[in-house]
């Protein structure tokens, strides 16, 4: 209660009524001054826009895919719904299914029924965490094994997504080659056969990052037979009764950069119309020799535009008009930088890009990853939420897929801002959503432009549980002055905004993310 009351009282301190002249300059460093358009959609996201994935690591051994019967982990899971939930990865072009006729009880029960007893989900959970050294291991090395799953893992992978509220995207192994090095689909048929037979409600992926099967498996796939592997696997698809119109998407291909440009490219030539989007992955920096600086920098996030621009064009070229997604994103390739994707400090690059993304005309972005190996994951090994997890859920309560235009004076590269039509769920038609954060070290102060300078606002101010440069790696966060945490497993924390009056002016402190919804916008293009 004291540090709510602080929290406010602080943050009206930080507001200046009525519009008084801001000269930019003085003891809280620079101001900006706000220009947007509240009449125009510039964009329009999916609904699911901000999409989660499960490493396909968790089927390495096939027992751990009983996590995803812990009640705490679908109560986060089902908060972020609506979603596409993707289970792919490396370790996907190494699974083979093979069904068995003695299965293990159904998955597919009720919902409402919690299967995972508590000293099960303790030893599964202490088991996963010595696995992931194996599988660390494997990803340095780069030596895989073949992995076996049974209906076990698609049993409860479909229990898990239906529960949640999520669509299932499963990714299918495309390293099974025939002489010809053409695509073996005799497993995969197997695999659909079984989810047809269970009427699994699932969209399918085939492969992740083609460019790199030559360094992991010594296999080289080129864009052109990849685009007739697809074009194989849309046929399979069409002749299925359940799946003849289910989502196909692809190439997953890694960021550009030399022939993966070309691979994308070639692919597109002869796979487009086998795809309903296309889909590439990103991440800024190399897990393994990045920074603080990094994840603080304008300019590697910046990086971002550059990538995704480069994609688009190359879309646009050969194949108009069809959607482009990132299939699997986080900050840091390699499994994430230990200490800083999986901290407060990771939120910046999180937020940005779900905001620059949308801004530039990505329709979907899947975060690498919800529960899986690596450092960059939105619930921990103890299966608690980390801030990304908290930033991930407060996009999903406030944001509408309607983008709209903003700027700003641009005299401070480390304050980044994006606008949205508020969430029709949680405000009335009209309001807007503005996503803002502050990467330095000094408070920043915005001036409000006539539009929505008389405008309540609800603000949502994300700050580490540690004020100061030392709290960007703390694995808590703070919303408006109260640290998050669960309830119980069945029960998350209120997330209420704080109500302020108008003003001609907000303050963003230092180090701090997060949302102003002005309720009183009426904007025509939210209307």
């Amino acid at each position: 209660m004291y540090s709510t009351l602080f929290f406010l009282l602080t943050f009206f301190s930080y507001r200046t009524g009525g519009n008084r002249p801001f000269n930019g300059r003085g003891p809280f460093g620079l101001g900006l001054d706000l220009d947007l358009d509240l009449s125009t959609v510039v964009r329009r996201v999916d609904p699911r826009f901000l999409s989660v994935t499960i490493d396909a690591s968790l089927a390495s051994q096939e027992r751990f895919m009983l996590l995803l019967r812990s009640q705490r982990i679908r109560t986060l899971t089902k908060a972020l719904s609506p979603a596409f939930l993707r289970f792919g990865g490396t370790r996907q072009d190494f699974m083979v299914f093979s069904p068995q006729s003695s299965q293990q009880p159904d998955a597919d029960g009720s919902c409402s029924r919690v299967e995972l007893s508590w000293w099960l989900e303790q030893k599964l959970k202490e088991e996963w965490i010595q696995h992931q050294l194996i599988l660390l291991k494997e990803d340095q090395q780069k030596q895989y094994h073949r992995i076996q799953f049974t209906e076990l893992t698609v049993d409860e992978l479909n229990s898990f997504s239906s529960c949640s509220g999520l669509d299932l995207i499963f990714g299918m192994n495309a390293l099974l080659r025939n002489t010809d090095n053409s695509w073996n689909s005799s497993n995969a048929r197997s695999l659909l056969q079984y989810c047809e037979s269970k009427q699994y409600k699932i969209s399918w992926e085939l492969g992740n990052e083609p460019n790199s099967y030559e360094k992991k498996a010594g296999i080289r796939v080129d864009g052109y037979q990849l685009g007739l592997d697809f074009s194989h696997l849309r046929k399979i698809l069409s002749e299925s009764k359940l799946y003849q119109d289910a989502g196909l998407y692809g190439p997953d291909v890694g960021q550009p950069h030399s022939h993966r440009v070309d691979l994308l490219k070639s692919f597109l030539q002869g796979g487009a119309d086998a795809i309903d989007a296309c889909t590439w992955h990103h991440y800024y920096v190399n897990g393994r020799d990045t920074s603080l600086d990094d994840f603080l920098d304008p300019e590697v996030l910046d990086t971002l535009a550059v990538k995704t621009n480069e994609v688009l064009e190359k879309v646009e070229q050969e194949s108009p008009g069809k959607a482009v997604w990132l299939g699997e994103t986080s900050s840091a390739y390699g499994g994430g930088a230990l200490g800083l994707s999986d901290t407060f400090v990771s939120g910046f690059m999180w937020l940005d890009k779900l905001g620059l993304g949308a801004r530039l005309g990505l329709e979907v972005v899947m975060r690498q990853v919800l529960l899986g190996s690596g450092s960059y994951h939105l619930i921990d090994d103890n299966l608690d939420p980390l801030p990304d997890y908290w930033l991930s859920l407060l996009y999903k309560k406030l944001v509408g897929p309607e983008v709209l235009n903003v700027s700003d004076s641009g005299r401070n590269k480390r304050v980044r801002l994006y606008l949205h039509c508020a969430n029709r769920k949680s405000y009335a038609r009209g309001a807007v959503v503005l996503l803002w954060m502050n990467l330095g070290r000094k408070l920043a102060r915005i001036s409000l432009p006539d539009l929505i300078a008389n405008s309540t606002v609800d603000t949502f101010v994300l700050q580490s549980d540690q004020l100061g440069e030392e709290g960007l790696e703390s694995r808590s966060v703070q919303l408006n002055g109260v640290l998050l945490k669960m309830v119980d497993n069945k029960t998350l924390p209120d997330l209420s905004g704080a109500r302020l009056p108008a003003a001609g002016h907000l303050k963003l402190p230092a180090y701090s993310l997060g949302f102003f919804v002005f309720l009183e916008a009426r904007a025509s293009a939210c209307s």
